[in-house]
């Protein structure tokens, strides 16, 4: 109970002190800002940024919306058809000894399109 009282008296004289002479040093923060803001070389630059995000706006969202799907397939198990291994060189859950004839015919679900990276960038 003590130091809820100590918090509220601490938060009441920070208020008060604020109030008194922090609206001059804020008024002088904003006027700072607003001179920064206005600047024709930063907003030279702002207009750039716009320009590059309406361009590559849509890429971005594309590879996202992509990735966001696999994570979301991947979390909740689904997987697509031709799926199996995950690749890493083994050849059907095996890695080599009597099956080292057998590569190419089974362990192929990294070549398949089912399971390879689409690209979207140009």
């Amino acid at each position: 109970m003590r130091g809820k009282i100590l918090l509220l008296a601490g938060v009441a004289v920070g208020y008060v002190l604020g109030a008194r002479a922090g609206r001059e040093k804020y008024n002088e923060l904003v006027s700072t800002a607003n001179k920064f803001w206005n600047d024709p070389r930063v907003q030279e630059r702002v207009e750039q940024v716009e320009g590059f995000v309406k361009e590559k706006g849509p890429e971005v969202a594309g590879f996202v919306q992509d990735n966001a799907k696999k994570v979301t397939d991947s979390v909740t198990g689904k997987k697509k058809s031709g799926g199996g291994s995950s690749g890493g060189g083994t050849t059907g859950g095996t890695t080599g000894g009597t099956t080292s004839g057998t590569t190419g015919t089974t362990g192929t679900s990294t070549g398949t399109p089912g399971t390879t990276t689409p690209s979207t960038s140009s």
